[in-house]
């Protein structure tokens, strides 16, 4: 996430998955178009790198964009925190993430089950707004109403 919020990645993404009570998702690529087809389809560009920060260690993504799942904190996906978005199997998060509106401790990584989502994040300042973003009208699960990410900024 921050390797990607630092080099403009979600710059001008369009949130393409909300629902109220559950999440926001957003980080697709395909969203600059926000009428794309292949919204919720896309991920970062394939065979780039980029450093853990925790390890020091350079990750090249996999031919299709995804990274090894990072299962390290044992944090659950509450409200306000910010998770990774995957296909449900494993080692298949990219570019895309959910903020948590709704309690979602079905979704942590460490919880029985398949679904396994790690935390990285939390909102520590405008919870509101991603509340009232994930009750905005929609069709499908896709905002009416575009909703831009002009762009992320990391301090």
């Amino acid at each position: 996430f921050l390797d990607l919020a630092r080099t403009g990645f979600y710059d001008g993404l369009h949130f393409h998955r909300v629902i109220p009570g559950f999440m926001d998702q957003f980080g697709c690529p395909f969203t600059r178009d926000p009428l794309s087809p292949r919204a919720g389809t896309g991920g970062p560009p394939p065979g780039s790198t980029f450093v853990n920060l925790a390890t020091g260690e350079s990750i090249r993504r996999s031919a299709d964009g995804t990274i090894p799942d990072e299962h390290t904190a044992r944090i659950s996906n509450a409200p306000g925190t910010f998770s990774m978005a995957n296909t449900g199997r494993k080692d298949s998060g990219g570019s895309q993430f959910f903020i948590n509106v709704g309690q979602n401790a079905f979704l942590d990584w460490f919880s029985p089950g398949r679904s396994q989502h790690p935390v990285f994040g939390k909102v520590v300042q405008g919870y509101d707004l991603i509340v009232r973003i994930s009750k905005v009208p929609t069709q499908a699960d896709r905002p009416l109403e575009p909703i831009t990410v002009q762009s992320i900024v990391i301090t």
